[in-house]
């Protein structure tokens, strides 16, 4: 089996010397991991990752995965109990508790249109609609628009999540528009505008089955999905004509505005380097393998488990396939191959308090690149709005 360049540093220095783990980090690795090119290709390839993660992460269990569900809508269900509190104290836990458990949801369902969740297709389908239906997703749209995601990543023209825009079109765009894709807080809500609009330089609707996102044997799915969120509409409707538009906003629309919240920056955060910049790819530079190396892995905090390990990236990006509950073993194992190529996320204390800088400075520079190079990386912007004070 291949390894990185940062493996065998763990080895022996330039010189020769043995250093353990922690010497080399502290050593020859720290030096060595400083002059690292992240762009240059890997010395391994994708099947020597895949062997170095034991047999039993790639299995998938519907029982236990059925249990995370029944556990995360348990916990969603039963807090609107607590509405008779209704105090001011009460409000704002019962929000940050109620949309944190909506992103969970969407972790949940956004497995299941991997097919992480189980081998039965129609199980996962019928679960994933349920669960993002329930939090306004349209479940066959959004997983058909992630699959490009996940098939392109890292890939300037082709890739679906946050792609940065090439400089001609940057500088196209009005002030409004750079108002909110770059002023916080306005990017950190931009996933509902995605699913009716999608990203800047490109069409097309999740909602809609003629969209330029499917293909013509992906309409009839196109439309279920978008049955099931009209479905869902028509529930919160009734529901408000019953407890009043202020409480059912209270119940349900403040923890959705949380829950996206959380989707935003942990998707963001996920593909963008806060302390070097990560490579983007064009044309032949890009391959597989080189894309899913440009995601970045988080630690959360006492989030971690809440929200089923979405911290573990790259891993998920490269094998999709893998459940959540196998992915910190998965991702220790690969570690050994990857070397360099993996980027260990700050450890976090309960909460990840060191994400809210690392949100604010990528959003503050990370804003296009280069109209030409098959390998380019964020340009540095000096001043977003140098026309318009802000």
């Amino acid at each position: 089996m291949a390894v990185s360049s940062g493996a065998r540093l763990s080895k022996s220095g330039a010189d020769g010397e043995v250093f353990d783990g922690q010497q080399q980090y502290e050593g020859i690795g720290k030096r060595a991991a400083d002059k690292f090119d992240p762009a240059a290709p890997p010395p391994f390839k994708i099947a020597d990752i895949r062997a170095a993660i034991p047999a039993h992460c790639w299995v998938k269990s519907p029982w236990r995965s059925l249990s995370y569900v029944v556990w995360d809508v348990a916990a969603v269900s039963a807090r609107p109990a607590a509405v008779y509190i209704n105090s001011w104290a009460f409000w704002p836990v019962y929000w940050i508790a109620q949309g944190t458990m909506f992103w969970a949801l969407f972790v949940l369902g956004h497995d299941c249109g991997h097919g992480s969740f189980s081998d039965n297709t129609t199980l996962n389908n019928v679960v994933g609609h349920v669960l993002h239906s329930s939090i306004l997703v349209p479940y066959h749209g959004w997983r058909i628009s992630h699959r490009t995601h996940h098939q392109n990543h890292g890939h300037v023209e082709k890739d679906e999540s946050w792609v940065p825009l090439p400089e001609n079109l940057y500088k196209k765009l009005d002030f409004s528009t750079k108002f909110l894709r770059y002023k916080i807080p306005f990017p950190m809500f931009a996933y509902p505008l995605y699913l009716w609009y999608r990203s800047p330089g490109k069409t097309g609707s999740h909602f809609n089955p003629y969209s330029d996102l499917f293909k013509p044997n992906e309409r009839g799915l196109i439309v279920t999905s978008t049955m099931c969120w009209a479905a869902m509409g028509v529930f919160l409707h009734y529901a408000t004509t019953i407890v009043g538009p202020n409480m059912m906003f209270k119940l349900y629309g403040v923890p959705y505005l949380i829950f996206v919240m959380w989707l935003d920056t942990v998707t963001y955060l996920h593909h963008h380097g806060y302390d070097k910049k990560l490579p983007w790819y064009r044309s032949k530079e890009w391959i597989y393998l080189r894309g899913g190396l440009t995601t970045v892995d988080q630690d959360y905090g006492f989030f971690n488990k809440i929200h089923h390990d979405i911290g573990t990236h790259v891993i998920h990006h490269l094998f999709p396939q893998i459940p959540h509950y196998h992915l910190v073993e998965a991702t220790r194992e690969a570690k050994r191959v990857l070397g360099n190529y993996y980027r260990e996320p700050r450890k976090s204390g309960p909460v990840p308090l060191h994400l809210i800088p690392a949100l604010l400075k990528s959003l503050g520079r990370d804003h296009y690149v280069s109209d030409n190079g098959d390998i380019v990386y964020y340009h540095t912007v000096d001043e977003l709005f140098p026309s318009k004070k802000i």
